[in-house]
């Protein structure tokens, strides 16, 4: 069985962070969906979870941590993390340097509660006279004629779980982003590549059955410290996967409820399209979603999802010629092997993925309500209503250090009414009010070549992104 070298190892298996709070690993959840497909183990198909080797492993995994302390009840390991990044993008006409991070991160338990936490302050220099913020969360930005002519944008972020693992349940409290099923970039329900937010989440795991039932707190205004973000959006969500050898079966459901909570919808028991009926169609979304994942030859696995928003009836989601057929479906494969040269592992693999996402999903009636989105941003594909998106990625690691990928894009988005999050879904005549599908979308490539090296106590990232919405990240971290 493939496991990563001790530099990366935490006590969660948890979501890529694409845009800030890069550890000393480069994209951890691709090589667990490639050992997930390349082994024959358990697969789960839902993250952030419990790495449940972490625990047994920690006295050798965290003896070079700065601050280390070990004994039968519980450990604590703490490192010093930071670093220096160099930012540019078109789509913010913007470019941003030095982008300098730093804080701690700590790791531990003590008996069955399991905890880490990734927090640092960031310090930035906007060439952009109005700087925007580059990874979506709210930046604050220091003018030069209230600082003695020191100009510059900070922010801080973090990343936590405090888990409690009971003999039938774990409880985990968390600031991260929930990613559900088989898919890696154009998962439906809840995605990886979302806006980090707060949240709850009860697992329970009986046989090849796993239920997970999760509580989520979203801020409405993508500025943050509005003061239109004290009206609360509560998302509640379940999933329940059969784990079956070589072949997942999952159901993701999903609750919005807008100045309104019901903590009764935590229970993993409850149907939640069901109990949508029981609250104000005003004030409440919700979404159900089909995931299915067949693996082969421990060299590929080929996977499926259909998420369903809203519909008429039926016949009318067959016929899908009007607003009311809010849906949205993704495919994908991924081949992957294991290699040994000069007696190092080699891992290769490729992901291809396609999605479709109808217009009006995750939208509403009235805009700033119920939508099923955080600080603007959907919670699912992140291409949003009314698009079209081929992913495909070749990646390559070797010695668990040196990582090369090449990632295309082909994006196709509408700019009809109904191809963005607040967008409002009319309150009536649904039936008679055809839809456009990417009418006359321009089809934008990119093309993302990426260079890392993970090492033990420094990483380095470069990544270039060309053609559409060009782009440059690089960075030189450390964690000691």
């Amino acid at each position: 069985m493939l496991f990563t070298g001790s530099f990366a190892r935490s006590p969660v298996i948890s979501a890529e962070r694409s845009v800030n709070l890069k550890t000393l690993e480069t994209s951890p959840l691709l090589y667990e969906y490639h050992r997930l497909t390349t082994n024959d183990v358990k697969r789960l198909y839902y993250f952030p979870r419990r790495d449940s080797t972490w625990k047994n492993n920690e006295s050798e995994e965290e003896k070079s941590a700065l601050v280390h302390f070990h004994n039968k009840h519980g450990a604590l390991a703490a490192s010093l993390i930071g670093g220096v990044e160099y930012k540019s993008s078109e789509a913010l006409a913007d470019t941003i340097f030095p982008s300098v991070d730093g804080g701690i991160y700590l790791r531990g338990y003590i008996d069955s509660v399991e905890f880490m936490l990734d927090a640092r302050i960031y310090n930035e220099r906007h060439y952009n006279s109005t700087p925007k913020s580059f990874d979506r969360e709210f930046l604050e930005h220091q003018k030069e004629e209230n600082n003695s002519g020191f100009e510059y944008t900070s922010y801080a972020r973090y990343r936590g779980h405090f888990a409690i693992n009971m003999g039938f349940a774990r409880l985990d409290f968390a600031r991260d982003v929930m990613h559900w099923g088989p898919g890696y970039y154009n998962n439906l329900s809840l995605n990886q590549f979302a806006v980090p937010y707060n949240s709850m989440s009860l697992e329970l795991q009986l046989g090849p059955l796993s239920v997970v039932s999760f509580y989520g707190d979203l801020l409405i205004h993508n500025n943050s410290m509005s003061m239109q973000n004290k009206t609360s959006r509560n998302l509640y969500g379940h999933r329940y996967e059969l784990s079956l050898s070589n072949l997942v079966f999952g159901i993701s459901e999903l609750q919005v409820l807008y100045d309104n909570n019901r903590p009764w919808l935590f229970v993993p028991i409850v149907p939640l399209f069901m109990e949508k009926g029981n609250y104000s169609e005003n004030s409440n979304n919700g979404s159900l979603s089909f995931d299915v994942a067949y693996h082969f030859l421990n060299t590929g696995r080929i996977y499926s999802e259909f998420f369903l928003d809203d519909m008429e009836s039926p016949v009318s989601l067959i016929r899908n010629d009007n607003i009311e057929a809010k849906w949205a479906w993704m495919a994908g494969l991924q081949l992957g092997h294991d290699f040994r040269i000069w007696n190092r592992l080699l891992e290769l693999g490729s992901i291809v993925e396609y999605a479709r996402v109808e217009p009006y999903v995750y939208s509403h009636f009235h805009p700033s309500t119920a939508q099923l989105a955080h600080l603007g941003y959907p919670l699912g594909n992140q291409s949003g209503p009314n698009s079209q998106t081929i992913d495909w990625t070749i990646y390559s690691r070797f010695n668990s250090t040196w990582n090369l990928s090449f990632h295309s894009q082909w994006l196709w988005k509408g700019d009809d009414y109904g191809s963005a999050v607040n967008d409002t879904t009319p309150t009536s005549n649904h039936m008679n009010l055809p839809k456009k599908f990417i009418d006359g979308a321009k089809m934008e490539y990119s093309l993302s070549p990426s260079l890392s090296y993970d090492g033990q106590y420094v990483a380095f990232l470069l990544q270039i992104t060309l053609f559409h919405d060009e782009k440059i990240y690089t960075r030189l971290g450390f964690k000691w």
